[in-house]
């Protein structure tokens, strides 16, 4: 039976706890559980060490961000010889069978580095809608019917299933990223080096995620993410994904002013300004992901 880290990086959210441990303890493949807390300021950190005696916990000071908080839990897993890692989402759990299915599947086919349940929404009723237009499928009822692996270009980090032979290979989540996109830089990296992605039709795990409204902030916010996982896009050369990222983020800037959104426009400014202010992060990180074994990205 493969060897299992389950990797949990938590927020102030204290609702999720026992929905999110509970399918952990009731799965049918044993794991071990590591819960990183970034920097918590409710009752979270109380909750676990009371109630959870059994868990890992880290609970650090301050919010290290969704990719160097996992990049901690990966390193743990390498280094007490675990087989994978498995990333849930705090606000996310999975079915008894879920975890112990994946695991076989990984070992059937170790071409796949990133293996998924089916994401439904909180309630399990219906598909999470990312989850959904990622693999282009519009409802529960039209999900492959065949019990095997089918792949897709990208699926979120709610429920991720990596074998540890794939961290040595790939390393940890980029530096360049702090919250968001982060995920989609790493599968764009999975492709590079000649892995593929893909979900099991028939597990399930629930992602309670709700759809807002999106503010300014948050158009703005996603699309520099974006752009910075077109200029990190190690698939690209460095002239395409300069064009891709920068050259892409100056044409927005430039249709804004045209049509006199000077808010937008502002926005794109700043964008643009801050791609080309990590330009040299972005080349040597760049350079460091296009080899194999690379080192974890820390910094």
């Amino acid at each position: 039976m493969m060897k299992i880290l389950t990797i949990i990086v938590s927020y102030n959210f204290e609702p999720w706890i026992d929905r999110c441990l509970g399918s952990l303890k009731a799965s049918l493949q044993p794991t071990d559980t590591l819960v990183i807390d970034n920097g918590s300021s409710d009752w979270t950190v109380e909750i676990l060490r009371k109630n959870y005696p059994e868990i890992r916990l880290i609970a650090n000071h301050a919010n290290l961000g969704f990719g160097k908080a996992n990049n901690i839990g990966m390193q743990i897993a390498l280094k007490e010889d675990y087989d994978a890692v498995f990333l849930l989402n705090q606000d996310a759990w999975i079915d008894p069978k879920t975890l112990g299915s994946l695991a076989q599947e990984s070992l059937r086919h170790p071409d796949y580095a990133i293996l998924s349940p089916v994401h439904l929404n909180g309630n399990g009723t219906e598909l999470e809608k990312g989850f959904a237009s990622y693999v282009q499928v519009s409802s529960r009822n039209n999900l492959p019917a065949e019990n095997r692996l089918t792949e897709c270009p990208f699926i979120n980090a709610a429920f991720w299933f990596i074998p540890t032979g794939i961290l040595k290979k790939t390393g940890g989540f980029s530096s360049l990223f702090y919250h968001y996109g982060e995920d989609k830089d790493y599968a764009n990296r999975i492709h590079f080096h000649g892995y593929r992605i893909g979900y099991l039709p028939t597990v399930f795990g629930c992602h309670d995620r709700e759809f807002r409204k999106v503010s300014l902030e948050g158009f703005l916010r996603a699309e520099r993410v974006y752009l910075l996982s077109e200029y990190a896009n190690i698939n690209y050369g460095f002239i395409q994904a300069f064009a891709y990222g920068v050259l892409a983020g100056i044409k927005k800037l430039v249709i804004a002013l045209l049509k006199g959104n000077w808010t937008h426009a502002k926005g794109y400014a700043g964008i643009v300004s801050g791609l080309l202010c990590q330009t040299p992060a972005i080349c040597r990180i760049r350079k460091q992901t296009k080899q194999s074994y690379p080192n974890f990205l820390m910094s």
